[in-house]
C-alpha cells in the first residue's frame, strides 16, 4: 500500500515538473510533506535531507563559483578567446572548450552567464548570428560538469549515495577519465559539424535593431507656468489619468534618471512610453506639450556615463520570472526602467509594465550603470552587457584560487570529506573579503537546495517501501534478454531522457535507487551503474527546458524549442555511444 502511495506521488511530481505552471521546488516539497503526513516519511526525520552532504555541498559551490567569477577567473579565461581570429568553426572550439573547462570546477550555469557576453560580442564583430555560438557554450557547459565532482549537482549526488552504499564516496577527480573523454567527443563534434547544424536566429540582433523602441516613445515639454514644475516624477504619477511610464528625462540636453530627488523645471523634455490613444489622454488631461521630433534612437542607445542601456536575460530561479515589471516595481526599488522585452529573438507586444517574463527573455533595461547592476543582482537577472557592468572585476585573484586548490587538495587527498572542505573554502573566501557576506546568500541557488533537500527523503521513500526494487525488477524482466553492459547503457539512456524534462538533480535523486537496485539485482559492481545515472542526468541536450543553460540561450540566441534537436540529438547520440564502453573500462562490472 505504501509502495503504491509513493508511486502515485512521485508520478504526479513528475507530471508537474513537466509541466511547469509550478516552480521545482515548491512540487519537491508538497511531495515531501504529502509523504510525512501520509505516515510513510517520519516527521522528524522530514527535514534530514537538507543537512545531506550533498545539499551542503551544493550550496558551498554556489559560493566558491560566486568568489572565483568575481576574483577574475573567467576574464583570464575569455582574454585566450580574444585570440582565436574570425573563423567561426575556431571560435566555436575556443569558447566551447573553455566554458567546459570552467564549468568543470564553477557552477555550470555561472560559467556560461559569464561567458556569454562574450560570445555576443565575437558575433557581432563578426557580423554572425550569435545562434551559432551560444548552443554550442550551453552545451560545453554541460559537458564540462561531467568531469569533476563538483561540477553538476547530479554527481556530487551519486557520490554521496556511493558512500550510503559502501562507505566510500567517489573522489574529487574519479570522474575525470570518463568526463573528459565524453566531453571532448562533444565538443570535437560541435566545433567540426555540429555549430554547421544550427539554424540562423537572430535573436541576437543589436538592442536598436532588436526592439525599435523609437516606435513606442514620446517627447513632450513643460511649459512655463505648469503645475509640473517643482514637483517630482513620482509625485505626479498618480495625478496622470493616462496609462503611460515615465522613463527619461532632458534637461539643457543632459539625460536625467527620473527620480524621488529630481524636481522637474519648465522646458524639461520628458520622454514617454505610451501608445497612441493613451498619449492623447495624456496631452489632453495635462498641460504638456508634444517637444517635436528628436533622435530618439541615439539618445537611447548611447553609451554615456550618465544613463546606460543594457540587455538582460531572465534566468529561470530569478525574481524576474512570473512577474511583471508593474509588480517588480523596478523604478521605485532600483531606479531602472524596463524599455522592451523581446522573446524568441522578437519584441513582444503590448505594454512592457504589464508583460508577465519568462525564463530566457531578454529585457531592455535603462538607468544609470549602478541601478542596472544592483537591480540584476537582486533580481537574479543575467546581464548581456559588453563587460560593462564591471562583473567580474580581477581582484585577489591568486588567493582565491589558493583557497580554492587547497580544498580540493585537501579532497583528493582524503583528509577532508567534499562538503566540509568546500564549506571551509566558502567561508574562508566571505573571511578574507573576496566575497561579501551578502554577495555569498545571494549566489546560492535557492530553489535547488529546496529541491535537493525535499527530494532526498522522497528518493529514501521510494528505496525503503520497494519501490526502487520494483521498478528495478521490472526492468530486469523486460529486458531480461540484455547483458549486463546493455543494461547499463537503457538506464544512461532513460535517465539523459529523463533530464530533458525534470531537473537534473531530481533525476538523480529518482533513478540512483533504482541503478543501485538493478546492480544488486544482477549481482555486478554498482559503481558503473552510478556513474551512468550521473553522465546521463548531466546530458540533457534535447529541451531548452531540462538544464538551466539550456533555457538561458534562448531568448539571445532567437532559437525555437525545436532546434535544440538540431544540435541535440546526435550530441545525444554521442554519449549514448561513448560513455558505456568508457564506464565499463574505468569501472568494470
Amino acid at each position: 500500500m505504501d509502495q503504491a502511495f509513493v508511486f502515485t506521488v512521485l508520478v504526479a511530481a513528475l507530471v508537474l515538473f513537466v509541466w511547469g505552471r509550478w516552480r521545482y521546488d515548491i512540487v519537491a516539497l508538497g511531495a515531501l510533506l504529502v509523504l510525512v503526513v501520509a505516515g510513510i516519511i517520519d516527521g522528524d526525520e522530514a527535514f534530514l535531507g537538507f543537512g545531506h552532504p550533498a545539499v551542503v555541498t551544493v550550496a558551498a559551490v554556489l559560493v566558491i563559483s560566486a568568489t572565483l567569477e568575481k576574483a577574475g577567473v573567467v576574464e583570464v579565461l575569455a582574454g585566450w578567446i580574444g585570440r582565436v581570429g574570425r573563423k567561426p568553426g575556431l571560435q566555436v572550439a575556443a569558447l566551447t572548450l573553455v566554458v567546459a573547462t570552467a564549468s568543470a570546477f564553477i557552477n555550470d550555469t555561472g560559467a556560461l552567464a559569464l561567458f556569454m557576453p562574450v560570445a555576443i560580442r565575437l558575433a557581432r564583430e563578426t557580423d554572425r548570428p550569435a545562434s551559432i555560438l551560444l548552443m554550442p557554450i550551453a552545451f560545453g557547459s554541460l559537458l564540462g560538469g561531467l568531469i569533476t565532482l563538483i561540477g553538476t549537482p547530479p554527481n556530487i549526488i551519486i557520490a554521496t549515495r556511493r558512500a550510503q552504499e559502501t562507505g566510500t564516496a567517489f573522489g574529487m577527480f574519479d570522474f575525470a577519465p570518463v568526463g573528459i573523454a565524453v566531453a571532448l567527443a562533444g565538443i570535437l563534434f560541435i566545433s567540426l559539424v555540429g555549430w554547421r547544424l544550427l539554424p540562423e536566429r537572430r535573436g541576437e540582433a543589436r538592442p536598436e535593431e532588436l526592439f525599435e523602441i523609437e516606435e513606442y516613445l514620446t517627447e513632450v515639454r513643460i511649459p512655463e507656468g505648469s503645475q509640473w514644475i517643482g514637483r517630482t516624477i513620482p509625485e505626479i504619477t498618480p495625478d496622470l489619468k493616462a496609462d503611460v511610464n515615465v522613463i527619461d528625462l532632458v534637461r539643457h540636453d543632459r539625460r536625467l534618471v527620473p527620480s524621488r530627488d529630481v524636481q522637474l523645471m519648465a522646458d524639461d523634455v520628458l520622454v514617454v512610453e505610451a501608445d497612441p490613444e493613451q498619449l492623447k489622454i495624456l496631452l489632453a488631461s495635462s498641460d504638456v506639450e508634444p517637444a517635436g521630433s528628436r533622435e530618439l534612437r541615439e539618445r537611447f542607445f548611447s553609451r554615456d556615463q550618465d544613463v546606460l542601456v543594457t540587455e538582460g536575460v531572465v534566468q529561470p530561479d530569478g525574481r524576474f520570472a512570473g512577474r511583471t515589471a508593474r509588480r517588480l516595481e523596478l523604478r521605485a526599488a532600483h531606479g531602472v526602467n524596463v524599455l522592451g522585452v523581446a522573446r524568441q529573438g522578437r519584441r513582444v507586444a503590448g505594454r512592457v509594465a504589464d508583460i508577465t517574463f519568462v525564463p530566457g527573455d531578454v529585457l531592455l533595461l535603462q538607468g544609470s550603470k549602478e541601478a542596472i547592476h544592483g537591480a540584476l543582482a537582486a533580481m537574479g537577472g543575467l546581464p548581456l552587457a559588453e563587460r560593462g557592468l564591471d562583473i567580474g572585476r580581477p581582484r585577489k585573484l591568486l588567493l582565491a584560487l589558493g583557497i580554492f586548490a587547497g580544498a580540493i587538495g585537501l579532497t583528493a587527498a582524503g583528509l577532508l570529506p567534499v562538503q566540509v572542505s568546500l564549506a571551509g573554502a566558502a567561508l574562508a573566501m566571505v573571511a578574507t573579503g573576496l566575497l561579501s557576506l551578502r554577495a555569498a546568500y545571494a549566489s546560492v541557488r535557492w530553489p535547488v537546495i529546496f529541491l535537493l533537500g525535499a527530494m532526498l527523503p522522497v528518493g529514501e521513500a521510494l528505496e525503503s517501501t520497494g519501490g526502487a526494487s520494483t521498478i528495478a525488477n521490472l526492468l530486469l524482466d523486460t529486458g531480461s534478454w540484455l547483458p549486463p553492459e546493455g543494461a547499463l547503457a537503457a538506464l544512461l539512456i532513460v535517465t539523459m531522457l529523463l533530464s530533458n524534462v525534470i531537473n537534473n538533480a531530481a533525476a538523480t535523486v529518482l533513478v540512483a535507487p533504482i541503478g543501485v537496485a538493478i546492480a544488486t539485482g544482477l549481482g555486478v559492481s554498482l559503481d558503473p551503474f552510478l556513474m551512468a545515472v550521473g553522465v546521463g542526468a548531466s546530458c540533457a541536450f534535447l529541451t531548452p527546458i531540462g538544464h538551466q543553460s539550456n533555457t538561458l540561450v534562448m531568448g539571445p540566441g532567437g532559437y525555437r524549442f525545436g532546434d535544440y534537436l538540431y544540435l541535440g540529438v546526435p550530441v545525444t547520440i554521442i554519449v549514448a555511444l561513448v560513455a558505456p564502453p568508457l564506464i565499463l573500462w574505468v569501472w568494470p562490472l
